[in-house]
């Protein structure tokens, strides 16, 4: 994130403003990047609600990484323009890293348990993303313009991944399986 959240924020095309401050969530004024990364988890838990665990949902969510990583590298770049280097206001890239990692999140027809994992993967990517570890700062001080905004996103989002993924391994799916023969 930029240390620029005293810049005065000039006047842009509505359109961006609204898709790169994250539907508004980056007006926030305290934790912009985290409220914009819980509206995700937000909105990809209705996605779950409404998918199941299934491949329709994992398809979705990354199809959404896709899209909006290549439409946030834009809108991020256009926004630069009025608002200045990586704006704080600019939180779409929190969307996008929040949704990496709940690609590993559902966890069968156990709606609990993939409750808490989407929710640890969630907290591994703010972690990871606000204490910028593992390089991401590196990646965020070496690309600039809108492609620096989203990549060091997407590089916490991938080591948020990788966690809840251990996660899912040696816990999650151990744990719905002793449910399951709970239950039979």
């Amino acid at each position: 994130m930029s240390n620029n959240n005293n810049h005065p924020l000039g006047e842009a095309p509505w359109g961006h403003v609204i898709f790169s401050t994250g539907l508004g969530t980056g007006f926030f004024p305290w934790g912009p990047g985290t409220l914009g990364a819980f509206m995700a988890l937000a909105i990809w838990y209705g996605l779950y609600l409404w998918l199941g665990a299934t491949t329709s949902l994992t398809l979705v969510t990354a199809g959404l990484i896709v899209v909006v990583t290549i439409l946030g590298a834009w809108t991020s770049s256009v926004m630069e323009r009025y608002w200045g280097e990586d704006p704080r206001a600019v939180n779409i890239d929190e969307y996008v890293g929040t949704w990496m990692p709940l690609l590993v999140a559902p966890i069968g027809d156990h709606s609990a348990i993939t409750m808490l994992s989407g929710f640890l993967g969630f907290l591994f990517f703010r972690v990871i993303d606000i204490f910028k570890l593992f390089g991401c700062r590196k990646v965020e001080e070496k690309i600039h313009g809108g492609w620096g905004v989203m990549l060091d996103d997407i590089a916490a989002g991938a080591y948020a991944l990788v966690f809840l993924w251990i996660l899912r391994v040696l816990v999650f799916i151990p744990w719905a399986n002793d449910l399951d023969a709970v239950v039979k």
